[in-house]
């Protein structure tokens, strides 16, 4: 079956350490899947605002799975946007701050927010993020639809808090890593592969005709989704044990090589 979209995660997969891809290559790609009727889809944690900064000239001409899933936009149009009660984000936000060592962002469809307390460099790390970053005096004045919860703390830290939260959130938020010691609290089922399921939906394709590209727990669900799920060679081993193949790590053109491949029909896409 041809391949009809492509799905990548970005920090780790499309970008390489430095946060940076070869555009000049990406874009030659690009206008090729657009001649041959593939769809290019960036599926992220990262803030949708942030996202667009990657891709000032294709912005409107591609789709994003941004927040994890929570907030999915087709070729610049808004096609979904999950939503906490304010009961549940107050829950949420309740159980965040019972420890004040724990710095986090909430993360709206209009903006993202912190502490106006937080430290500077935890403020620096989450503004490279999210590109609209508001610091507020309290969480209790965010007046926004508000549909994920982002952290941020060192990784021998990260398997506690994330069994705590499991108990603590569970039913209304469900803890997700995405490397570099961020951890993320979604909305239960909307991850990225609803997301990728709601854009198929619309465009009238099967899993079966879709690539995705990934590195770190955020990917599992949209690994499993499609037929040609590729795990980074910088992934961990839960996610190659996922993925149906691989492809080489961030730092060496691995989200692009893919992409080559199902330009020239190589494998797997030659049959």
């Amino acid at each position: 079956m041809t391949v009809k979209v492509i799905v990548t995660d970005m920090d780790g997969t499309f970008l390489n350490d430095a946060k940076q891809y070869h555009r000049e290559r990406f874009l030659a790609q690009f206008e090729q899947l657009t001649q041959r009727g593939i769809e290019f889809v960036v599926a992220s944690g990262n803030q949708y605002y942030q996202l667009i900064s990657f891709f000032p000239d294709i912005r409107d001409r591609i789709s994003f799975v941004a927040e994890n899933g929570a907030l999915v936009y087709m070729h610049g149009q808004e096609l979904f946007h999950g939503e906490l009660t304010r009961h549940e984000s107050q829950i949420v936000i309740g159980e965040l701050l019972k420890d004040p060592q724990l710095n986090f962002v909430a993360c709206g469809l209009e903006s993202a927010y912190i502490s106006d307390r937080a430290p500077e460099a935890f403020v620096a790390l989450m503004a490279k993020h999210y590109h609209r970053l508001q610091r507020v005096a309290s969480y209790g004045e965010i007046n926004d639809k508000l549909f994920k919860f982002s952290l941020n703390l060192p990784d021998s830290d990260i398997p506690q808090l994330i069994d705590k939260l499991h108990v603590s959130l569970d039913g209304i938020m469900k803890p997700v890593t995405s490397g570099f010691g961020f951890v993320d609290l979604i909305i239960p089922g909307l991850h990225k592969a609803n997301g990728i399921s709601r854009l198929l939906k619309r465009w009238q394709l099967s899993p079966q005709q879709c690539v995705a590209i990934g590195d770190s727990g955020n990917d599992a669900e949209m690994l499993r989704l499609v037929k040609y799920a590729f795990a980074m060679g910088n992934a961990g081993q839960s996610i190659k044990d996922i993925a149906r193949y691989q492809t080489d790590d961030n730092n060496h053109d691995g989200a692009l090589n893919v992409i080559q491949a199902v330009l020239d029909n190589a494998s797997p896409f030659d049959i």
